[in-house]
């Protein structure tokens, strides 16, 4: 019952003075807004990180040809990976779910009179779907008969059904690379566009050995990368050990030479990208949070003020009873409730920053959309944090006041 007699003086007397009192608010109005803006938008830039990599496909791991010595001169990256080390990868690697051989080709896609030239056309194998996390949309994928015998099939992405079929179903129909008749057995589930504004649905996938020996021409083997799969996230560290020591032992690689290949997973990329942006997001914070410190200041400044405009009142209080903790109570929930008030308010203004600008982003970019990213934990810490300047900037102006002596404070004029 005392706490909110005390909570009715202090808004009574806080609504004496609204100006003052608005203006005292405005500095940490402003701080909370800015913590809360910077914090929203560094989750949702590591939300879009996040969320990139996961649609790469599961716990993938890439193996990308290395470079060879000769006579101790590095001839630089060349063809050092092939097809029968994905085979391998895949049947020996206890830890690995499925692995894709990828030899990329460029041209353009002919439909009747129309054309257009993906971003990228992928000679893949049987288990690509499974590495990339992917799924067909309608029709089927190519088997393992289909890549013994280089069949000329392939699937498409959901942007060139647009761009050559328009409204025509193209499963069943055939399209020319390269001068070479290829039949459309399916359809991939649209993606997007990735981070950087690529259009991932923007693909042709054919069997690896039809863009080799087909496109190419080429009766070698090799590839130019290799993406696998790591059955789950716990044995993703397994997975790349496994590979090393198994294509080390293919490719005969003595110890203490360098490898003629790089196994990478691309969950540490991410784990790194992720940290950049955390990172940045608490350096922005941390810069915020300096006009927090201000408003902490006008707070300050403010209750001295207004100990000083009561210190008749004050001594009046004393004389008929009030002890020093009652009058260090009120001045002190006097100063939290001036924070948190500005808590509240700049909060919600940061939430309303945070939603416009990331609007405004995806206004500009083409890529994936930013997702909207309201955090809880961002929310509590600006009330604590309010809270915390209220009670750190307003505890000497409340002791001050608690302190005086109740005869000089009623001789005070």
């Amino acid at each position: 019952m005392d706490f909110l007699i005390t909570l009715r003086i202090a808004l009574r007397a806080l609504g004496k003075n609204k100006m003052r009192a608005g203006l005292t608010v405005l500095g940490v109005v402003i701080g909370i807004a800015a913590v809360t803006t910077m914090v929203s938008l560094g989750q949702s830039a590591s939300g879009l990180v996040q969320g990139q990599f996961e649609q790469l496909g599961t716990n993938v791991i890439v193996v990308f040809p290395g470079s060879r010595r000769r006579e101790g001169v590095r001839e630089g990256t060349v063809p050092t990976l092939t097809a029968k080390d994905a085979d391998a990868i895949s049947k020996e690697c206890p830890s690995v779910l499925a692995a894709s051989p990828i030899v990329g080709f460029q041209g353009q896609v002919i439909y009747g009179n129309a054309n257009a030239s993906p971003r990228e056309i992928s000679g893949v194998g049987a288990d690509h779907l499974t590495v990339r996390n992917w799924t067909v949309r309608t029709g089927g994928f190519f088997t393992d008969r289909d890549i013994a015998g280089a069949a000329k099939v392939c699937v498409i992405g959901h942007t060139l059904v647009a761009k050559l079929f328009q409204t025509a179903n193209p499963v069943g129909e055939n399209v020319r690379i390269k001068n070479i008749p290829f039949r459309v057995i399916g359809v991939l589930e649209k993606k997007g566009a990735n981070m950087v504004g690529e259009d991932q649905d923007n693909v042709v996938l054919v069997p690896y050995t039809t863009v080799r020996k087909r496109l190419y021409g080429s009766e070698f083997d090799n590839v130019n990368v290799i993406l696998v799969s790591a059955r789950s996230i716990m044995v993703a560290q397994d997975a790349q050990s496994e590979i090393t020591q198994l294509l080390s032992e293919r490719h005969r690689i003595h110890p203490g030479e360098p490898p003629d290949f790089t196994v990478q997973d691309t969950a540490e990329i991410a784990k790194v990208l992720g940290t950049i942006t955390g990172t940045l997001t608490m350096m922005l914070s941390a810069i915020a949070a300096i006009s927090l410190l201000v408003g902490g200041v006008g707070i300050m400044n403010i209750m001295l003020v207004s100990v000083t405009e009561r210190t008749r009142e004050i001594g009046i209080r004393m004389a008929v009873g009030a002890r020093s903790g009652d009058i260090l109570r009120q001045f002190l929930v006097e100063a939290v409730m001036l924070s948190c008030i500005g808590g509240i308010i700049g909060f919600l203004l940061g939430v309303g920053a945070s939603l416009g600008i990331t609007a405004l982003i995806n206004s500009f970019t083409t890529g994936t959309k930013w997702p909207t990213v309201i955090s809880i934990p961002a929310a509590i810490m600006a009330f604590a944090f309010a809270a915390i300047v209220g009670v750190f900037f307003g505890f000497y102006p409340a002791r001050r006041a608690s302190m005086l002596d109740p005869i000089e404070a009623l001789r005070y004029e």
